[in-house]
């Protein structure tokens, strides 16, 4: 339970993912300094590409912190952190058009976010009791108990793993309406990869360690039946 084969992968994938969160701030803090050719503040761009998509009644807001951009499909609001809304820089213009790009899948009905959506009430039920069966389970010899907390567990990395698309997803319409529309030059759009690629891979990391630690519960409970 305590220590498995499994725990040395599960170890590098921890520390692929602390990296990766570095990565992603070090990464917007660089392109954070390199002005847009446009001169395009994080809102202006975001306003313009909903506007494109026919989202007139998609609001854009102001959110303290850094790095808490997100868009809420429940209100229909692109919200963006300050170093962003008011920001003319590639860092801003790539962080905004990407959650856009989120607009813009729910809009279409994309169906991996459709499927994620759906997933949240059943994953926060999952995620919250699926931990403590298994340890339970393990810990008290019931392995009846740990199957169900294994089943739970399974649901939160099926949703990490549906996230991946969705995120991937919106970074390339992001990219595509940026170009299209003027936003970024050609020479820009590189750069641009690199802030989307950098937050992309913190969600590679998170599904990896996940679908680690399904693994090992898996097989533990496979060499416990052996026994």
């Amino acid at each position: 339970m305590f220590y498995f084969p499994f725990d040395f992968l599960i170890l590098i994938a921890f520390g692929i993912s602390l990296w990766a969160s570095f990565r992603v701030r070090g990464t917007f803090q660089r392109y954070a300094g390199v002005p847009v050719h446009s001169g395009m503040t994080g809102y202006e761009a975001a306003r313009r590409m909903l506007d494109m998509n026919g989202l007139h009644d998609v609001r854009v807001e102001p959110i303290a912190g850094q790095l808490t951009d997100h868009y809420d499909p429940v209100h229909r609001v692109v919200r963006l952190s300050e170093p962003v809304y008011g920001s003319a820089s590639i860092a801003a213009v790539s962080v905004a058009c990407h959650e856009v790009g989120h607009a813009v899948q729910h809009k279409e009905s994309y169906p991996a976010l459709v499927l994620r959506h759906k997933m949240v009430p059943v994953v926060n039920f999952a995620s919250g009791i699926g931990p403590y069966l298994i340890l339970i389970g393990f810990l008290l010899s019931l392995l009846d108990l740990a199957v169900l907390g294994v089943i739970l567990f399974s649901a939160a990395v099926l949703f990490q793993l549906v996230t991946l698309p969705v995120e991937f997803n919106a970074s390339s319409r992001a990219r595509q309406m940026m170009l299209s529309m003027g936003f970024i030059t050609g020479r820009e759009d590189r750069d641009a990869a690199r802030v989307l690629n950098a937050a992309a891979l913190t969600y590679v990391a998170a599904a990896l360690i996940s679908v680690l630690q399904l693994l090992k519960f898996i097989a533990i409970i496979a060499g416990s039946r052996r026994e």
